[in-house]
């Protein structure tokens, strides 16, 4: 897809937790498909306490390209806590998130952009196909069906971390999750606001470095707690 290049401004930003296999890649892809779009543009890594030599590695592409900026939490604060530093710290007109596990490739940013015309505020990846094992899909299929009927939730796929978001959506949308609930919080209050949501389908990818943070029991009880909570204060209450 050819894309005009302009000067609309765009952070793209990666929460990345033990993912020093893989964030380099990320973020240079990255920076060579901004190249590409505009000549206004920031890259952003949130390592959230990593104990492998995620930090070190965006440190070190922190000083080598003036684009990037290195954000550390000296704690883990969850996946939620991740992205809400992302968004909070980006400083340009739009606002992309991917994981910084390469389960998704960066440079198809480059799709999501021209859908992103006058009147749309979000720009929602869906998998095309589920790259997983075979009980990440299970889990993954009934999560997704489970949270869409509960939320009442019209996009395609809540759990696809892939969306170019308009930063002015963050003036009405208030995030609290420090959980990967905050996906779910995240697209209900944005479709409760009356936000205008388009959708493409992108490439998911076999997980080639570190493992998922999800799948175990202890976090499956935590999210299950944290969606019963969300449940009440978006649908119940209605609070957004």
């Amino acid at each position: 897809m050819v894309i005009k290049k302009s000067n609309l401004g765009i952070s793209v930003f990666f929460p990345a937790y033990n993912d020093g296999g893989s964030i380099a890649s990320m973020v240079i892809n990255a920076i060579m498909t901004l190249k590409k779009i505009t000549n206004n543009y920031e890259v952003i890594v949130v390592d959230d306490g990593s104990k492998d030599n995620t930090g070190q590695i965006i440190d070190e592409l922190a000083k080598k390209y003036r684009h990037v900026r290195a954000i550390h939490h000296k704690v883990n604060k969850g996946y939620g806590g991740a992205l809400r530093t992302g968004f909070a710290s980006a400083r340009k007109e739009l606002i992309f998130y991917t994981d910084g596990d390469a389960q998704y490739d960066v440079r198809e940013l480059a799709n999501l952009v021209p859908l992103m015309k006058e009147g749309v505020d979000v720009v929602n990846g869906y998998k095309i196909k589920r790259s997983d094992p075979l009980h990440r899909k299970i889990v993954g299929k009934l999560y997704h069906y489970s949270v869409k009927f509960a939320f009442g939730l019209k996009i395609k796929d809540v759990d696809c971390d892939f969306r170019l978001i308009r930063k002015k959506v963050f003036e009405k949308v208030h995030l609290k999750s420090n959980t990967g609930v905050i996906c779910v919080e995240l697209m209900k209050k944005i479709q409760s606001a009356g936000f205008n949501v388009q959708e493409i389908g992108v490439h998911h990818y076999h997980r080639m470095h570190g493992k998922s943070q999800f799948f175990n029991f202890s976090r499956i009880a935590k999210t299950l707690i944290a969606l019963a909570k969300l449940w009440v204060e978006t649908v119940l209450l209605k609070n957004y």
